[in-house]
């Protein structure tokens, strides 16, 4: 925590760039914001923890009605002014209860591995590359592409899609660079209305808090178009899914030297790994059944983890727990270059806090044990058959929400990692979510049974 006179100085400098009111924003267990607002002249109240809230008002807090409050305690080093309303200022903030740091809040759980990390000498840097949807909602509550025009099979690049939505990512684009966040590359994605943003890494815990604000920003200046942006994984059945994929490299404390990168040539598989990156990865491969839940948290998320599905060509998205070099078809891929490897499986529903967490603690694994992820995967697994596959040990990632639940639920590194009370909570809501939609009647079954029957 900041001392008083460094709170001081940070709320008189606040002020004078106009700043009112202050939100401390946390997250529930799906990565969603939640906060009280005060004003700029209570901000070392808060920042000591005079926010109090009920938990059991919350997903996954793990209190019940009896309980003592949660406090939030505000990131001062982590602070967004609003780009569309200056008075306000946005920062990330952890819970706390009866004066420590809450271990069912997934931000600390985040830095409970980062610790763990920096005893071995690493730190994680971590680039999130966001996906979104900008659409309609009909009257009837359907989604729909706005843009009458956008209806390419292939929209994928497409200058047309692009220009034609331009005030909304212009106001992206420009909110981005003001926070800082060094956007390089935005496009028309694979989907009819459908972008991306590329901006710079970071540590991971700074690009965990820029994802969380992202969505909520693009939300807002949607809203202001009379639109509609959403990071759900699956929108649309025949298009593709909005992807949130994990680039991830560790790097040394002391130095800043990311501990992956090498040149290809010195690379025995010739991906441009270190030894450290292949540890990392076996790792990963080695629970990533189980990380499948976290990665891909909804019900929905499993529709977009198809080969095609209903689509008339192939999906992008990940089925397989393989990794290879710049070949998309694995979950784990070494894009070209080397240097670092990206989880392709994360879907724009992740709680980033959770996933980042338990993606580490399982390359750390990987690097303890000296793990071997065997050779990479060059061809396409979309396309071999069965008997390749099993040859080389690939196996599936879980096809539904409750079979990633189920793998979850068995791994022992899920509740060494977050504790038996945060991983009780995770199993506990997505069973839940499951099952209420396992209960729940689609238009589909009414369609196809009931003059069948």
């Amino acid at each position: 925590m900041k001392s008083p006179a460094e709170v001081t100085s940070i709320q008189n400098a606040m002020k004078d760039k106009g700043i009112k009111y202050c939100i401390g924003a946390y997250v529930d267990i799906h990565g969603v914001p939640k906060a009280k607002v005060v004003p700029i002249d209570h901000l070392p109240q808060m920042a000591a923890g005079s926010e109090r809230y009920t938990g059991y008002a919350l997903d996954g807090l793990g209190q019940a009605p009896s309980d003592d409050e949660l406090t939030s305690i505000p990131d001062l080093d982590h602070i967004i002014q609003l780009p569309w309303e200056p008075k306000v200022a946005w920062m990330p903030a952890d819970n706390g209860f009866q004066g420590q740091p809450y271990a069912l809040n997934t931000r600390v759980a985040l830095k409970n591995v980062l610790a763990q990390a920096a005893a071995m000498g690493f730190g994680m840097n971590l680039g999130i590359e966001c996906e979104i949807y900008l659409l309609k909602q009909e009257a009837d509550g359907k989604l729909a592409i706005p843009n009458p025009d956008d209806k390419l099979v292939k929209p994928c690049y497409d200058v047309r899609g692009f220009m034609d939505n331009f005030g909304w990512l212009d106001k992206m684009a420009t909110a981005i660079n003001s926070l800082g966040w060094d956007l390089y590359s935005f496009d028309h994605e694979d989907g009819n209305s459908q972008f991306e943003f590329d901006f710079n890494y970071s540590d991971v815990l700074t690009m965990c808090d820029r994802f969380t604000f992202f969505r909520y920003m693009a939300k807002h200046y949607a809203k202001e178009e009379g639109l509609l942006a959403t990071m759900m994984p699956k929108p649309f059945a025949d298009k593709t899914g909005t992807g949130a994929h994990f680039n991830m490299s560790l790097y040394d404390l002391d130095t800043g030297k990311n501990l992956f990168a090498c040149d290809p040539k010195d690379d025995p598989r010739g991906l441009g790994l270190t030894p450290l990156g292949y540890h990392f990865i076996a790792g990963i491969l080695k629970h990533g059944a189980a990380l499948c839940a976290v990665f891909a948290p909804t019900v929905n998320s499993y529709k977009r983890l198809v080969r095609r599905g209903a689509m008339s060509y192939f999906s992008w998205a990940p089925v397989f727990n393989s990794y290879g070099s710049n070949n998309r078809t694995n979950s784990v891929r070494v894009p070209q270059g080397g240097g670092r490897c990206e989880s392709r499986n994360a879907d724009g529903a992740v709680n980033p806090y959770l996933a980042a967490a338990l993606v580490l603690a399982a390359g750390l694994e990987g690097i303890r044990e000296k793990l071997d992820p065997g050779a990479p995967n060059e061809d396409n697994l979309y396309a071999i058959n069965d008997e390749e596959r099993e040859k080389r040990g690939i196996h599936f990632l879980p096809q539904t929400l409750q079979e990633a639940v189920a793998c979850f639920a068995a791994d022992g590194l899920m509740e060494k990692t977050l504790g038996k009370e945060l991983r009780d909570e995770f199993i506990t809501y997505k069973s839940q979510e499951w099952d209420a939609y396992h209960l729940s009647i689609s238009q589909w079954e009414v369609e196809r049974y009931s003059y069948m029957f």
